[in-house]
């Protein structure tokens, strides 16, 4: 059996590639422990990698869970818990990463396939990319977070209309609604994703880990407290080596070297 997953360097950019093609690239346990396990590597110090891209191989990014192992699951509990468990800690651990995440999507991204988008950071989505919630069409409702991340960005609105009617939502609308960053002609997604990549892997790493902490942390907590948070942190973050380059390159004007991570 071939592997539910590609990883590869790309730079300092490390790519994951989703390679279930003949099953549209379907999500299940094997494919979210490879996730799991290729994140592990690209964390780890020393690794190289400041930026993770995510992205598909074949017609469709992802079209939703594995629906034969969901089925082979259903008459045992736990074993279904599990299942559900495991794209949750996934998610959870993407959302918690010291390194920004990217996703490059194209064709359709659905349902599970929405859900793994919503954990990235930021999302490139080809001209011919469709995104939806398929789970009430089956009489289904979604297991990893989707019932609370798409609202929680798009607002409850437009995330009961996706829930409700089980539409799918084109490229250009989906940017609209702040679904998405940018669109991209289908044979120019990668480029374009991998060049933003490459862009953000020349930043500091501490950081842009620490930008994202605030921003992910504070969407949880009342304004005050959010704000209290940043102030806590600032002190100790202007005081980095990280920082005095990049004052010393500002005040040089010249572009900054940071440290690798």
């Amino acid at each position: 059996m071939s592997a539910p997953l590609t990883v590869r360097l790309e730079g300092a950019v490390g790519v994951l590639e989703l390679a279930r093609p003949e099953k549209f690239n379907c999500l299940s346990i094997a494919v979210w422990q490879a996730i799991a396990a290729a994140m592990a590597e690209f964390e780890r110090p020393g690794s190289g990698v400041r930026v993770i891209l995510i992205q598909a191989q074949g017609k469709h990014f992802c079209t939703g869970a594995d629906l034969d192992e969901v089925q082979a699951l259903r008459a045992d509990a736990a074993r279904l818990a599990e299942f559900i468990a495991c794209g949750h800690r996934v998610l959870q651990a993407m959302e918690a990463s010291e390194l920004p995440i990217v996703a490059a999507c194209h064709g359709l991204c659905l349902a599970g396939g929405l859900e793994l988008m919503l954990g990235c950071d930021m999302v490139f989505a080809a001209e011919d990319a469709r995104f939806g919630d398929q789970h009430a069409q089956f009489g289904l409702i979604p297991g990893w977070g989707g019932s609370q991340r798409l609202a929680r960005l798009v607002g409850l609105r437009r995330a009961m209309d996706l829930y409700f009617s089980a539409r799918w939502l084109g490229a250009a609308e989906a940017l609209t609604w702040g679904l998405v960053n940018e669109v991209a002609p289908g044979d120019a997604l990668h480029t374009r994703a991998l060049a933003w990549c490459a862009t953000a892997a020349e930043r500091s790493a501490p950081g842009l880990a620490l930008m994202k902490r605030l921003a992910r942390q504070g969407l949880d907590r009342p304004l005050a407290d959010a704000l209290a948070l940043e102030q806590e942190l600032a002190v100790p973050a202007l005081q980095t080596a990280e920082v005095s380059e990049g004052l010393a390159a500002f005040q040089a004007r010249r572009k900054p070297v940071f440290q690798p991570r």
